[in-house]
């Protein structure tokens, strides 16, 4: 995908919608909670061998905080996260994403790093516009589109995320450098609205990516209506055992693209029951029933007993798993050992750390 950007945009398109795994990167730190680079890189490793078609980076798993003033990592963490990816990865383009966030100056500034940087496109979070109606915020998705290829963000207003209605989508789709649209409200009446919007609009060079960690199967194996389906996802669930998630995907597009037939009914009914497993782990490790707040320190959790992680520390000293928790955790861990890929780790950790 080199050359320029009306070159690579078709490239871009095409490699979305052949449906991408795109793990949600984690932030390495020390104990001391500073960036820790030999990790870091070693995490960016994993994805590119685990054969994640992706990464997500300065996305809420790599902890919106790098932004903020006496932290500044924003910049060396996309440096590291897409030096890594090219060097490591030379014979492939993993595609790189950056999440971009804040008021309009600040998300056009961040756009232009991440194209800076030669990232693909940028996950837009419309968070910090409050309470802002449908003009403003599509104004704002256009003035970052004038800089990088967007990917539309559809947060869950349970940590922060605006209602984003049908029409908004609509409108949105309108945006000729949209790419792809990240739906992740947890909800399936918003996620209906967007896919209904996409479908309206008649496009087809523009990508559905679940960020539904609660319902992955279900998302990638349904059509709805219009003919629109996932074409992948880019999940913090996805930022562990990357390997069985790269399997999956693959599993339900080879579905999704055959004839219905018996031997295929049970293999959609086998896939929808690893589903609700997943779902299940996704629980222990998102912390839903704490509104999500061991959500980050879930996923290091999982990634510091592989060895990944040193720890599961967060920039936020007081950000560490919830009470109970830890036991949901090893719960699932013991119940679900398939969903793991400890030894996928185990037998390459020493290359990626090197």
């Amino acid at each position: 995908m080199g050359g320029s950007d009306g070159d690579r945009l078709p490239a871009l398109r095409r490699a979305l919608g052949d449906g991408l795994v795109i793990p949600a990167h984690p932030l390495a730190l020390t104990e001391t909670r500073r960036l820790d680079e030999r990790r870091q890189i070693a995490l960016t490793r994993y994805y590119a061998d685990a054969g994640a078609g992706g990464i997500g980076v300065g996305v809420h798993t790599t902890q919106f905080a790098i932004r903020d003033p006496g932290v500044d990592l924003l910049r060396p963490v996309l440096e590291l996260a897409i030096r890594a990816a090219r060097e490591w990865c030379a014979a492939r383009r993993i595609i790189t994403i950056a999440g971009v966030c804040g008021p309009t100056r600040q998300a056009v500034a961040e756009a232009e790093l991440a194209a800076s940087l030669d990232y693909d496109a940028a996950l837009v979070s419309l968070a910090a516009l409050g309470d802002e109606g449908n003009a403003a915020l599509l104004g704002h998705c256009r003035r970052v589109s004038d800089v990088i290829p967007v990917m539309g963000f559809y947060l869950q207003p349970a940590v922060g995320g605006p209602i984003l209605d049908r029409a908004f989508w609509r409108d949105f789709l309108e945006i000729e450098r949209v790419v792809a649209i990240k739906v992740a409200p947890f909800d399936r009446y918003a996620t209906l609205d967007v896919a209904a919007a996409l479908a309206e609009s008649g496009r087809r060079d523009v990508a559905l990516y679940t960020g539904n960690d609660d319902s992955i199967v279900t998302d990638l194996l349904t059509p709805f209506p219009g003919s629109v389906r996932f074409s992948g996802g880019l999940l913090g669930q996805w930022a562990v055992w990357t390997t069985k998630a790269v399997e999956l995907l693959r599993q339900c597009r080879t579905i999704t693209r055959c004839e219905a037939t018996r031997e295929r009914q049970g293999e959609v009914l086998r896939l929808l029951a690893l589903g609700a497993e997943l779902t299940d782990a996704n629980a222990a490790l998102f912390d839903p029933s704490h509104l999500f707040a061991g959500c980050i320190s879930g996923i290091h959790e999982v990634l510091r007993r592989q060895g990944l992680l040193a720890g599961r520390w967060c920039l936020d000293p007081n950000e560490d798993l919830s009470p109970g928790q830890m036991r949901e955790i090893d719960r699932v861990l013991a119940a679900y050992p398939h969903l793991a890929d400890d030894g996928f780790v185990r037998d390459n950790l020493d290359r990626w750390l090197r």
